[in-house]
């Protein structure tokens, strides 16, 4: 099971045997997107770069990243379902958007927001 499509008939199939859509307003899935995605930070909190691939490199440390992850995504899911948003299709927008925002030209090997970018040069 790779497909999104898949992946949310599996969340929702999980959430309504338990009768959990009356508590999953957009409100409350907005909250727990971001405390999972807490949870997912403070897990690599105070860790330098060669401790993270350290703990990814065990199968416990692993299991708690993806844990993480899952988490996020499933709130994720959740949140496009009540909000009736095509994750696949708002994906795609943004990233024509930020096509837009952050031209190869004026950002390949640059870790600056588009508005700090160094402008384009105007022919003269």
């Amino acid at each position: 099971m790779s497909d999104l499509a898949d992946l949310r008939s599996a969340i929702l199939r999980f959430r309504d045997q338990r009768n959990w859509a009356q508590f999953h307003t957009p409100k409350n899935l907005a909250a727990a997107l971001a405390i999972e995605a807490a949870e997912l930070q403070e897990t690599l909190l105070w860790k330098t770069d060669e401790q993270i691939q350290q703990l990814l490199s065990t199968r416990r440390g692993r299991k708690e990243v993806e844990d993480e992850i899952a988490d996020v995504l499933i709130f994720t899911l959740l949140m496009c379902d009540v909000t009736g948003t095509n994750p696949a299709v708002a994906v795609m927008r943004k990233l024509r958007h930020n096509r837009e925002k952050y031209p190869i030209t004026r950002s390949r090997n640059v870790a600056l927001k588009y508005t700090k970018l160094v402008p384009a040069k105007r022919p003269s």
